[in-house]
């Protein structure tokens, strides 16, 4: 059976998202990449109530309010992805793991230096965003 985890987008009133670079250690899986936030769903929890302890832990922040965005199977895992309007300035942010944290526009983000095949996730992220965009101008 596969394991789950939950991931987040927080995403700010510019269009862009924030990244964790992860520890520089040759021990973890991706060392040195960009990673969404989230971690490993345990046994008995839910995806939601993942996301939310795993960003208290690591950023201290609640997430509570966040949406489910889409769940992916991939090779190795089911990846449960939320969504959360976010704003803050990343010195703000506390940070338990990994090396910092950015805000990347859809064009800054360092495509070939995401981890766990986020690259999709984020594609697709931006492609919607594209789409409801465009949708709310054909409608204004």
């Amino acid at each position: 059976m596969k394991r789950s985890g939950a991931s987040i987008i927080l995403q700010n009133s510019r269009n862009k998202v924030l990244l964790f670079l992860r520890d520089d250690k040759p021990d973890i899986p991706y060392p040195n990449f960009w990673d969404l936030p989230g971690g490993h769903v345990e046994k008995g929890e839910t995806p939601k109530a993942c996301i939310v302890r795993e960003m208290m832990e690591e950023i201290e922040t609640d997430v509570s309010a966040c949406s489910r965005q889409s769940v992916y199977n991939f090779d190795d895992r089911i990846e449960y992805l939320f969504f959360m309007d976010f704003e803050a300035e990343t010195d703000t942010i506390p940070l338990h793991e990994g090396q910092r944290l950015q805000w990347f526009a859809e064009t800054e983000i360092p495509w070939n230096r995401l981890a766990y095949g986020f690259d999709l996730v984020l594609r697709d992220f931006f492609t919607g965003c594209e789409r409801r965009n465009d949708d709310s101008k054909t409608h204004s």
